[in-house]
């Protein structure tokens, strides 16, 4: 589904000679070929749809970092295109949990693994990313766990 939906909207961005659109689809696109290049070497046919979704949410994760040094070194005409980046990313992405939801899945997740000590959140991490991939920023429901498991 999100494959064709990227195919569609690229389509889409260049009939209407939406160049930034284009751009930004045209790189979700290239990560996806090299995710799928990557599960063929481990015997896959493909990415799974949640690898894609951790993919595109790395890509926002960086572009909030360049957005961070363009505004420190002065340049808001490109954190601007990064933004606009951010916002065509956003359209191929779940809904974003809210800080309640990422808390309640948080706390699901550790009592469904048992998890006790700050020795099990590598194991409660991984149980996140398998279940909400793309739908969590995965900096905050680390904090949480850590105050589930004591850290903090």
């Amino acid at each position: 589904m999100l494959r064709e939906d990227l195919q569609k909207a690229l389509k889409e961005a260049m009939l209407a000679h939406d160049a930034a659109t284009t751009g930004a689809v045209r790189l979700i696109i290239a990560g996806q070929k090299e995710k799928d290049v990557e599960a063929r070497g481990k015997g896959a046919k493909e990415a799974t749809d949640a690898e894609l979704l951790a993919m595109m949410q790395g890509m926002i994760k960086q572009r909030n970092d360049s957005i961070k040094m363009f505004m420190e070194g002065n340049r808001p005409e490109l954190a601007e295109k990064e933004k606009a980046e951010i916002a065509v990313i956003e359209r191929f992405l779940p809904k974003q949990m809210t800080d309640s939801e990422i808390a309640a899945a948080v706390q699901a997740i550790v009592a469904e693994t048992g998890a006790a000590s700050m020795k099990d959140m590598g194991k409660v991490m991984g149980a996140l990313k398998a279940k909400y991939a793309g739908q969590l920023d995965f900096g905050k429901a680390n904090n949480v766990v850590k105050s589930c498991l004591g850290g903090n």
